[in-house]
């Protein structure tokens, strides 16, 4: 394993932490839009109906891995043009 993979691991658990907290604003933000109250429904809660728990968890399964993917992408090609190596190779 070269150096600079090495160095980037942390800098790739930052960067990871920064989407998921990104993912979860953004996530917030569309379901208080298009959700029936502030919060997403749990699996667990009786109250709310199979539609709404499911429609919930497949808009947060596609914010978060689009945000991550981007977070990624972003954080992978910032590394690469400023020491010149990619991280993942």
């Amino acid at each position: 394993m070269n150096k600079a993979k090495v160095v980037y691991k942390p800098v790739g658990v930052v960067v990871g932490m920064a989407g998921g907290a990104l993912a979860t604003a953004v996530f917030s933000r569309i379901w208080g839009r298009v959700g029936s109250g502030d919060e997403a429904p749990e699996p667990l809660q009786r109250d709310r109906g199979w539609g709404e728990v499911l429609l919930a968890a497949a808009l947060q399964g596609a914010v978060f891995g689009l945000v991550r993917a981007v977070v990624e992408r972003g954080g992978a090609e910032g590394w690469s043009r400023v020491t010149g190596s990619w991280p993942g190779d």
